[in-house]
């Protein structure tokens, strides 16, 4: 990965006190590594967000403090603001180029999809979305992409072991045989199955909504005089009241 730069000044101002400096458009941060004496800086805000965008948290950044000091470093954490969002505090942790690091690398999927899912009979079903790697600072790569190209029939998968990067430079972490994406179908079977149960229980419940018809002529419907008291009426001979004009 390309070696960027970012220019930041060494910072005195401590505390609640660095509110005052992101009013200025900068962001506090501190430069840490082991064995080594935590450095407080602050940092150009928009500067910074368009270096993290390029860098990410696997490119290593030449960190400029002052006219004078030069520190390698990765960005191991930003702290954002729980209502704005915004950043509001940076870790950069200083590296030792002899030494490796571990650090998790966005796998990224490329290529042309398969027909079927251009069709809505599958899906490219992502398992794993990055991976750790192993590697000296000046090898860590952006991302790894994953050609899904091959993917043609229901079931294909790509492994961790198909993964194309530089084996020599860089370790992972998972084993060889971990799925990273997969063609699956757009309808599994058990979702198949959900929907049948789902659709046999809706039927259920309208049938029990529904009352028999031999209830309702029990019950008598509103208005209408039951059978059994029509005929005690005829046969005990009561005059039924004339229709009113």
């Amino acid at each position: 990965m390309d070696r960027l730069s970012l220019q930041a000044e060494e910072r005195i101002i401590l505390g609640k006190k660095v509110k005052n400096l992101r009013k200025d458009g900068k962001l506090p941060g501190h430069v840490f590594g082991k064995g080594l004496e935590t450095e407080h800086v602050s940092v150009d805000g928009k500067t910074f967000l368009k270096t993290f965008k390029e860098a990410g948290e696997t490119g290593l950044i030449d960190l400029k403090i002052g006219t004078e000091k030069v520190r390698p470093v990765m960005i191991k954490g930003v702290q954002y603001n729980p209502v704005s969002g915004q950043p509001i505090h940076i870790d950069f942790y200083q590296v030792n180029m002899s030494e490796k690091v571990k650090v998790p690398v966005p796998l990224v999927l490329i290529g042309d999809e398969p027909e079927s899912v251009k069709l809505g009979e599958t899906i490219v079903l992502q398992t794993l979305n990055e991976i750790e790697v192993e590697a000296l600072p000046a090898d860590l790569i952006e991302k790894i992409e994953v050609d899904i190209t091959p993917l043609k029939n229901i079931d294909d998968t790509i492994t961790v072991g198909q993964l194309n990067f530089d084996r020599s430079k860089l370790t992972v972490s998972a084993p060889e045989e971990e799925i990273v994406v997969k063609l699956a179908p757009a309808i599994t079977e058990e979702m198949k199955k959900q929907m049948e149960e789902e659709t046999a229980a809706a039927a259920a419940a309208v049938a029990e909504a529904v009352p028999p018809v031999e209830g309702a002529a029990a019950e008598g419907a509103e208005g209408e005089q039951p059978q059994g008291e029509a005929a005690s009426a005829e046969s005990s001979g009561e005059p039924k009241e004339a229709p009113k004009e």
